[in-house]
């Protein structure tokens, strides 16, 4: 539990930096309301409201000392990857916004560990984005689970993975851009429902898009939110796959065949829904992540994986901390 000194690392969280130059029309900006306030708009619409934890690392480490969390990668906020910009444009916000990251993560001396975001609708430009960050000290990448309508089996996509692994680069993905419509503008239903099926609908695009096979095995990918749904449904896909391989089936394997090549976050909350994360994926693809600083995230850090007593000492070491570190490529 919190405070008990072993190590914990979370791999599942967000800044948002406290001021950046403008950015053009249509695009985010922050209303700050007082020192410990702001909004996140988009345009004149109010997106959400942030307070320091968002972008003080003094806060943020507090926090964590609190929660027993060592290290935690902060990746960008969604709302801020620009695809839907012209690239070079794109580019330009991706380049302002990663070096307010470094600033953001520089007084934590090791603990925030930086992940870039690229402009993942122009190839070139984000494989020059990725390479830059990783000279200048980001750890990884976070990318949205689409790109307009072009899922993680797109051509241009796959080739940006296949250069993150060949330098190295880990890579998280988290849903973003949610459908919306009159019934999932209620209850806050597009985050409810919309990113566990993004999150599903993007790791069966590397499935059953071929992805995978095209992709080398030293690939290191993450998805956020436990994977969506996708552990629960594993059984229906792969039923699917050998039935009806004429209409969906572009991979080479059957999907179980997949299951080790990718890694999905502890963000279940629930014990028992982490216990099905371990069952079908296994303990070492299972990861310790948050979604701090969010109210939809888990405070404290960790206490699904604590808490879950079908866990054994061992595997809950590789959950909190093992599988980070190995994903991370931290020694």
């Amino acid at each position: 539990m919190p405070g008990d000194g072993a190590v914990v690392i979370d791999v599942h969280s967000h800044y948002v930096p406290a001021g950046w130059p403008d950015l053009g029309e249509g695009q985010p900006w922050l209303r700050v309301d007082s020192e410990r306030e702001a909004m996140i708009m988009v345009g004149a619409t109010e997106f959400r409201p942030v307070r320091p934890n968002a972008w003080d690392a003094g806060v943020r480490l507090a926090d964590m000392d609190d929660d027993g969390v060592t290290r935690q990668v902060v990746s960008p906020t969604p709302l801020f990857f620009g695809y839907e910009l012209p690239g070079a444009r794109a580019a330009k916000v991706a380049r302002i916004f990663n070096d307010l990251a470094l600033e953001i993560c520089q007084p934590s001396q090791g603990r925030l560990l930086p992940f870039a975001q690229v402009p993942l609708q122009d190839t070139d430009a984000a494989c020059r984005e990725l390479d830059r960050c990783r000279e200048s000290g980001h750890l990884g990448v976070e990318i949205g689970n689409h790109v307009g309508d072009r899922d993680l089996d797109d051509e241009g996509v796959v080739t940006f993975l296949q250069h993150a692994a060949s330098i190295g680069m880990p890579v998280f993905v988290h849903p973003w851009d949610m459908p919306t419509s009159p019934r999932l503008d209620r209850w806050m239903a597009r985050w409810l429902t919309g990113m566990p099926a993004e999150t599903h609908l993007s790791v069966l695009a590397m499935i059953l898009g071929g992805a995978f096979d095209r992709l080398p095995d030293s690939l290191r990918i993450c998805f956020a939110h436990g994977g969506g749904s996708f552990a629960f449904w594993l059984g229906r896909l792969e039923n699917a796959w050998h039935r009806r391989g004429d209409l969906i089936a572009k991979s080479q394997l059957p999907p179980s065949a997949y299951v080790g090549r990718f890694s999905v976050d502890s963000v279940v909350f629930e014990p028992s829904a982490l216990r099905l994360l371990v069952d079908t994926l296994g303990a070492s693809q299972v990861i310790l992540g948050s979604d701090y600083p969010y109210p939809l995230g888990e405070r404290p850090v960790g206490q699904v994986v604590h808490r879950s007593d079908s866990l054994s000492d061992h595997d809950r070491a590789a959950i909190l901390h093992g599988n980070a570190e190995r994903f991370l490529g931290l020694p």
